[in-house]
């Protein structure tokens, strides 16, 4: 019995340590949380600006102008991009993307050669590797929590390239939508060819010293990995914020499971405590007879 108490008893220190961890980790992603989360809406509010003026550009441009990123063309290829993190601990983030990509592949896909897969994060890009899907980017784009744009650009650049090459013809990005703390969706958002922006007109007489051609050539490109950035930042909202609600959970399992066992243990204890009463009056007793 004493053997039996004492392994309860280390199951309840070990379970009161990992509530610790998982209560620090919780509280951790809660601030990352906060700070990802009004990130992002700034970001917004810059995005808006942003396709305020290429909308007006696309517009002295005419009608006229047609943009390969603006065109759509018969699909024979589809780049899929999905969005993941670089470490766990965040309970179906990355998994419900994984499931998300292969039922749509199987649904839409007959063979490997139709479309190609990228992934940002560690997670992603060995689950690619893992399904045997063609590939992207040959190496993994890792993410810092404060998401910085230098570390998205080549991979953005490169699929850009490619979709003028005419190697892709399509580019949906598949990530986590960070609706609130408590909530995330997955989304399919179709990157290329790109929406075509409502026409806004003012009446500014723009010049354009490199001609409106070269100056649209390079904004929509711009426009592209900014929208990536973007959508980068969304997702990262909603990793800390499912990391989070991971850890909430976990440590609320393990002050359960110490509820649980801190009883068995009084319980065994007084057991013990009772079975040696009897003992020691029985003992009495039998002493007693004697005289």
């Amino acid at each position: 019995m004493a053997n039996s108490l004492r392994e309860v008893k280390i199951r309840i220190n070990s379970t009161k340590s990992t509530a610790q961890i998982t209560k620090a980790m919780y509280m951790v992603s809660q601030s990352k949380v906060k700070k990802a989360e009004k990130t992002y809406k700034l970001y917004q509010d810059f995005m808006t600006r942003i396709s305020s003026m290429v909308s007006r550009i696309l517009y002295k441009a005419g009608s006229e102008y047609q943009h390969p990123l603006l065109t759509k063309r018969e699909v024979k290829r589809t780049a899929y991009f999905i969005i993941t993190s670089d470490r766990g601990l965040a309970g179906a983030y990355n998994s419900s993307i994984f499931k998300a990509l292969s039922d749509r592949i199987k649904e839409s896909h007959k063979s490997n050669d139709e479309f190609l897969v990228g992934a940002v994060g560690k997670q992603g890009f060995s689950f690619i590797k893992r399904m045997g899907y063609n590939m992207l980017n040959d190496s993994a784009v890792f993410i810092r929590d404060d998401v910085q744009f230098v570390d998205i650009e080549p991979l953005t650049k490169k699929i850009i390239d490619q979709y003028l090459a005419g190697e892709i013809d399509k580019l949906v990005i598949v990530y986590n939508h960070y609706v609130n703390s408590l909530t995330q969706e997955i989304k399919f958002e179709e990157l290329l060819p790109m929406v075509k922006l409502d026409a806004e007109y003012d009446n500014i007489d723009y010049v354009y010293e490199s001609g409106i051609e070269k100056t649209v050539n390079l904004i929509l490109a711009m426009y592209a990995k900014d929208m990536v950035y973007g959508i980068i930042l969304d997702a990262k909202t909603a990793e800390h914020s499912a990391r989070m609600n991971a850890m909430k959970s976990a440590t609320d399992n393990a002050d359960e499971i110490i509820d649980k066992l801190q009883l068995l243990y009084n319980r065994a204890r007084q057991n013990v405590v009772t079975t040696e009463l009897i003992d020691i009056i029985g003992g009495a007793n039998a002493i007693g007879g004697d005289e």
